[in-house]
């Protein structure tokens, strides 16, 4: 009897990592923005905290942008391993499942929203209470969740990406 269960819990096991293998199997639009909304949020939290501290300190553009970027990267990281830590991962394995599923994702949302933001004639000019500041900065978000959510769909779908955390949900 207990033979059976054992084998019964790997079949179950193989199962439930076969579709987080198989390679276009959850590559759907909806998963991609699923996983591109999450990275969205964590380097917006650090990308509007670094925009903020950086105009509030009268920082030039370059620094201010630089402690965006690794803002936006700290809290894009924090949020897998705040999940992969709760779903019972060892802090070094969380950080290998972290940077595996979201350094590519942040790297190209990163580029695109602080490439807008230069584009955006006087954007990192404007105040924290210029309509210039925060229209610009969700402008740039929106073009990088746009520009991101196919880079996402392609690395799910072939195992990459957002495809590593997902056993972990």
């Amino acid at each position: 009897m207990q033979h059976d269960a054992h084998a019964h819990h790997r079949t179950e096991q193989s199962g439930a990592h076969a579709g987080h293998e198989g390679h276009g199997a959850t590559a759907d639009w909806p998963t991609a923005a699923r996983a591109t909304l999450h990275c969205l949020t964590g380097c917006a939290v650090g990308e509007v905290l670094g925009m903020v501290i950086g105009t509030a300190l009268g920082w030039g553009t370059v620094p201010t942008m630089v402690l965006a970027i690794v803002l936006a990267f700290f809290f894009g990281y924090s949020l897998t391993l705040w999940a992969v830590v709760r779903a019972g991962l060892s802090l070094k394995a969380a950080i290998g499942v972290a940077l595996a599923a979201d350094t590519l994702s942040i790297a190209v949302m990163e580029l695109v929203d602080n490439g807008v933001l230069l584009l955006v004639p006087g954007a990192m000019d404007a105040h924290l209470s210029d309509g210039l500041f925060w229209g610009a900065l969700a402008f740039a978000f929106l073009v990088a969740f746009l520009v991101t959510t196919p880079v996402n769909k392609w690395m799910i779908g072939r195992g990459k990406g957002h495809a590593v955390v997902h056993q972990y949900h």
